[in-house]
């Protein structure tokens, strides 16, 4: 028979290493982008992105969404001035970006604790946007670049 204390010990170990490893997974959560839509015309173009993140306030939360060149030039960043903890996924459209019916593009999110890393989508207004691996390296550095969130609503 296991004495009372030592099970009691496991059981605070076992809760307080659990914690840690649930907030150190929400520390380094991503924001994935799982729908991407367009309304418009050639080189005026409205999209609609849908994100899931683990927003849990100004603390965490994605910040924007934004669309590249195939090469990794920021064509437009649609900033996010709050954050969506009770909205999730949640939808944001923004424009007009500038591209051709058939230019292919990228389609990423950001977090503003951990940066870039969840699910991003690739396509063309034209053939529509897919789930895709995103290059390492591409787009180096666009997380510096205007424009930037000046704050968080809440």
């Amino acid at each position: 028979m296991i004495p009372l204390k030592i099970v009691l010990l496991q059981l605070i170990l076992f809760v307080s290493c659990s914690s840690s490893d649930t907030n150190a997974i929400a520390q380094k959560g991503q924001a994935d982008v799982t729908k991407v839509s367009t309304s418009g015309s050639e080189n005026s173009y409205t999209f609609f992105v849908t994100l899931e993140s683990p927003d849990t306030g100004c603390e965490q939360y994605a910040d924007w969404w934004e669309v590249l060149s195939e090469s990794g030039d920021l064509i437009y960043r649609r900033i996010l001035l709050h954050s969506h903890v009770n909205e999730q996924p949640f939808t944001r459209s923004g424009g007009a970006v500038s591209i051709a019916q058939e230019q292919v593009v990228w389609v990423r999110a950001h977090m503003n604790n951990s940066g870039y890393g969840g699910k991003v989508m690739k396509g063309s207004v034209k053939s529509g946007f897919i789930s895709a691996e995103f290059p390492d390296n591409l787009g180096e550095g666009l997380d510096l670049i205007d424009p930037l969130p000046t704050g968080c609503a809440f």
